[in-house]
């Protein structure tokens, strides 16, 4: 009987390790995207330290589909862009889907190419604007329901340490930081949170027309939120386009209060599986 040859343990870890990257990437590629929620732009909808998937199916594969990979120890650095550049620049989807006003959308940048996350409020052919802090869609102001102050502790957030920006302040370390909440309603009767600081030059905007093929985006935290209402050359996202989409935000997996997801202490337990609205 002919004995099978002895594997080189080497070898069979090179395998090992080449296929979990393949079944990684077209896991990301395809289904899902592991995104970390770094700023509070989107609050309270969504936290820093959030931790969710992103679906890619919702609205179909473009360049912006392809995964970048960040390993800094050894300085690999590749985007979506470097992978999959080739495919940018008609707009187009394949397979591609609509997305809905209301959506809370995963998107390349149009210029720095760093991944955004914001709610979708403009389709192509609308008017947007603001005045005096209320949106306007189409002429249209949308409703608001006050529902009070949403009360928060004034400390570093998240690995960045980013104190959050407060309606009272100055606030002590450790005071109350205190922001005004509404519900927002669009005009397609998905409701939403959102949250006010005070009077901001953004709170008063020139009318945007919403080009053909592009989306326009604002956070939910609304005076902390550079989102469509700034110029992309001035830090801000402009007018995305269709192609730039990356996926829809549909359920939180988890979410750390602490400064790394591997501190599981500060796992917020009221935040398991919670469905994004």
């Amino acid at each position: 009987m002919d004995e099978e040859a002895p594997r080189n343990p080497i070898w069979e870890t090179v395998k090992t390790i080449v296929y979990a990257l393949l079944i990684a990437g077209i896991f990301r590629t395809f289904l899902f995207q592991p995104f970390w929620i770094p700023s509070g732009s989107m609050k309270p909808t969504l936290l820093i330290g959030d931790f969710l998937f992103v679906n890619k199916m919702a609205y179909g594969y473009s360049y912006a589909s392809c995964p970048s990979v960040t390993i800094p120890f050894v300085g690999l650095s590749v985007d979506a862009e470097d992978m999959c550049g080739f495919l940018q620049g008609d707009n187009t989807r394949l397979f591609g889907g609509e997305p809905e006003r209301g959506d809370v959308v995963v998107f390349r940048h149009p210029v720095s190419g760093r991944d955004f996350i914001k709610r979708l409020i403009g389709l192509p052919g609308d008017r947007v604007q603001v005045i005096d802090g209320v949106l306007q869609i189409n002429g249209t102001p949308v409703e608001l329901e006050p529902v009070g102050d949403y009360v928060e502790v004034n400390e570093p957030q998240g690995p960045q340490g980013i104190p959050p920006r407060c309606s009272n302040a100055p606030v002590p370390p450790g005071g109350d930081c205190i922001k005004q909440e509404f519900i927002e309603t669009l005009p397609n009767g998905v409701d939403h949170e959102i949250l006010e600081i005070g009077p901001q030059s953004s709170d008063n905007t020139p009318v945007f027309l919403v080009p053909d093929g592009h989306f326009f985006f604002m956070g939910d935290n609304r005076d902390n939120s550079s989102d469509s209402r700034f110029r992309q050359i001035s830090g801000g996202v402009g007018f995305v386009p269709y192609e730039n989409l990356v996926g829809r935000a549909d359920r939180i997996m988890f979410s750390s209060a602490g400064r790394s997801i591997l501190f599981f202490w500060t796992w917020r337990s009221d935040r398991y599986f919670k469905r994004i609205d």
